[in-house]
């Protein structure tokens, strides 16, 4: 396996400390493919995560969001007594955690479970201030100035001088 140095990209950049730890560590964890999970781009601000928990109750699960990381974690009692007939134990039950690293504003909305499928709805909320918005340019436009009866023959002649020039 590789690894990579992302010193130089570091001392060029500023506030992207939190990716490249996210990438270094995700080169030294080992790969755990348990259990099995899809991730679904609902909407462009909606997103599902939905795992294989087949045999969990929902009393053996823990979905616990936090700062950018949602942890889902898997207990199950061990019922099957190891003294038994099984001559094939193929059906998971092992204890399990799951670490999604979620980005800035998204936050996690419900959670169920049905047909042995965990589904997560997460939701990304950018503040108001956060938004992009439009700004009027308001370099061209011309400004009308009220003046009193007294100067009203002085204004009207600036005006006419202004429209004769143009």
């Amino acid at each position: 396996m590789r690894s990579f140095d992302f010193t130089p990209y570091r001392r060029s950049t500023v506030g992207f400390d939190r990716l490249f730890d996210f990438l270094e560590n995700a080169a030294r964890t080992e790969v755990d493919n348990y259990p099995p999970f899809d991730i679904e781009k609902v909407s462009d601000d909606a997103y599902r995560i939905t795992l294989a928990v087949a045999g969990f109750k929902q009393n053996e699960l823990d979905i616990t969001a936090r700062q950018n990381m949602l942890v889902i974690t898997g207990r199950k009692e061990e019922s099957r007594s190891r003294d038994g007939n099984y001559l094939h134990v193929g059906i998971a039950t092992r204890a399990f955690e799951r670490r999604f690293e979620l980005a800035d504003f998204v936050r996690v909305e419900n959670a169920e479970l049905r047909d042995g499928l965990l589904s997560i709805e997460l939701v990304r909320e950018i503040p108001e201030a956060m938004k992009p918005r439009k700004i009027e340019i308001n370099g061209g436009s011309s400004h009308t100035i009220e003046a009193s009866n007294d100067d009203r023959g002085q204004v009207e002649q600036q005006q006419e001088r202004e429209t004769a020039s143009a």
